[in-house]
């Protein structure tokens, strides 16, 4: 298969209104249509045909039991999708439609085809707040269940350039809108039956103080590391390995909650010099990953250094990391560390994407 690219930047704004009807009429015909959105690029297929979406699983190599979030355009969609939308929930899309937040419903039965719930009574939707998705959706006038555009496993997609890497002659076409803004993926909710909590099953562009901020009345519950969600996941990114670079990536994180965030890092970077000075002798390509600058006296041993930005800015680390991931593989590394970031704010997204791009392998220091 040949996948067509659509870069945008260069169409003049007629070519770009026809390439998005193009890209819509191949969403209606059944195929896949890889397109920007403010989080990550997705890996979009009309959400109601069942051989469209096994084309979405196949592309990416993805489990069957890991659902798929639907777009949508207008919110009208949402009561289409859900069985039932409460008054929780229509406060959230109030507050951050379009944004970067996927609310888990009950889904609605026979709206979507059932391989895009899992199986579930559940389904997972949102709006995207990136013109172009919101575009493409209008036009192909139905919901688009959209993954990340990547091969299961790997880092996701913030550019056209990442989508081709992994699933050139994969999939059907490619719109490129240029760079993801937000570089992670949405942050998933699921109000509990009782209405009283929000239960966070993804952290993601929305943040937990932004969510109790827009619903001060709830508990706001981080379920993101449940084992007994994670067996039954109602949201992507909670059962398995994810975002993964192709080395073996540690997390290195200081395990006292009493240092000081100078002696934190010096102790976490004590530890990746001793680190780095044993596999040098073994002859491995290392890298490492750091949230502000590299220490004086450097990191002797590594071969490949990338700084993601200032600890107290997760915001550009989040915008970075997914090709920071990619550009460890690009250099072939093989063993890699990461410094550990605050997990506040939008820094609690970022780690835990390093946490499961890891695999489990987190040394406290």
């Amino acid at each position: 298969m040949e996948t067509k690219v659509w870069q945008l930047a260069a169409c003049t704004p007629e070519q770009a209104e026809r390439a998005v009807a193009e890209a819509a009429a191949l969403l209606r015909e059944g195929g896949i249509v890889a397109f920007p959105t403010e989080t990550v690029y997705g890996l979009g297929a009309d959400a109601r045909n069942g051989a469209a979406v096994a084309g979405i699983f196949a592309a990416k190599g993805r489990p069957q039991d890991n659902p798929l979030i639907v777009h949508i355009a207008e919110m009208a969609q949402a009561d289409a999708l859900a069985a039932e939308v409460g008054p929780v929930e229509r406060a959230l899309m109030a507050r951050f439609w379009p944004g970067p937040l996927t609310l888990v419903l009950p889904a609605r039965p026979g709206a979507v085809c059932e391989a895009v719930t899992a199986g579930l009574d559940t389904v997972g939707v949102r709006m995207p707040a990136h013109p172009l998705a919101l575009r493409l959706i209008r036009a192909a006038g139905r919901p688009v269940a959209a993954p990340s555009a990547n091969r299961s496993g790997r880092p996701s997609p913030t550019t056209a350039a990442h989508v081709l890497a992994d699933l050139d002659g994969r999939i059907a076409a490619v719109l490129d809108g240029g760079p993801a803004g937000i570089g992670v993926e949405s942050t998933v909710v699921r109000v509990d039956e009782a209405g009283r909590r929000i239960h966070v099953l993804r952290p993601g562009g929305v943040t937990a103080d932004e969510l109790f901020r827009a619903a001060p009345h709830m508990d706001i519950v981080d379920r993101s590391e449940s084992a007994a969600d994670a067996a039954v996941p109602r949201s992507p990114g909670m059962k398995y390995t994810h975002y993964a670079p192709r080395g073996a990536l540690t997390v290195v994180r200081c395990g006292d909650p009493a240092a000081s965030p100078a002696e934190a890092r010096e102790r976490i970077l004590r530890h990746i010099r001793r680190e780095l000075r044993a596999l040098g002798e073994r002859g491995a390509k290392t890298g490492v990953l750091l949230f502000g600058m590299e220490p004086a006296g450097g990191l002797d041993g590594a071969d490949v250094v990338l700084d993601l930005g200032p600890a107290d800015r997760p915001e550009e680390a989040a915008r970075r990391l997914y090709a920071a991931l990619r550009h460890f593989d690009d250099a072939g590394a093989e063993v890699i560390f990461a410094e550990a970031l605050p997990e506040t704010g939008l820094g609690r997204a970022v780690m835990n994407r390093l946490y499961k791009a890891a695999g489990g392998r987190v040394t406290d220091v």
